[in-house]
């Protein structure tokens, strides 16, 4: 795989405000994966210790195997994971050819090591990424539940 670590750092809303030199040192740490159409990336209830960055192609996520959303390059996954190193909340499975870039929490921490602002940049980044789908979540879950109590 030829993928452009740094390129693709880049375009990515995790990784917004970092300077040159810190997308090279997150580009030195992550690692290429690449997921044919199909592939399960994690499973739902995996111990999860790593992110996922798309370059290129889309996936499903899916909770009890049905589907709740579909990213595509250049979001992100699996963040929580990293911040947690909990049980994967979804499963991600490819919906198309895939390049992406694997950051792990042990890659993650040798990064905070090199630098101290960069890494709090990341996980304001993340936080507000896992805020966003937050706010989604709760906009699709009023939406289904109708209309407000009523006093009776």
């Amino acid at each position: 795989m030829s993928l452009d670590k740094a390129a693709a750092l880049r375009r990515s809303p995790l990784f917004e405000m970092l300077s040159a030199a810190e997308i090279d040192a997150l580009a030195e740490v992550c690692t290429p994966a690449s997921f044919a159409p199909g592939t399960v990336v994690f499973e739902e209830g995996e111990v999860g210790n790593s992110l996922y960055v798309l370059d290129s192609g889309e996936v499903d996520v899916l909770i009890g195997g049905r589907p709740i959303a579909h990213l595509a390059a250049p979001c992100s996954f699996g963040e929580m994971a990293l911040v947690d190193r909990e049980q994967r909340s979804a499963t991600v499975r490819a919906r198309s050819e895939c390049e992406a870039l694997r950051l792990t929490a042990e890659s993650f921490t040798a990064f905070r090591r090199r630098s101290r602002d960069g890494f709090t940049l990341v996980v304001i980044n993340i936080a507000r990424v896992l805020s966003g789908r937050l706010r989604d979540a709760d906009a699709r879950l009023a939406g289904r539940a109708g209309s407000p109590d009523r006093d009776e």
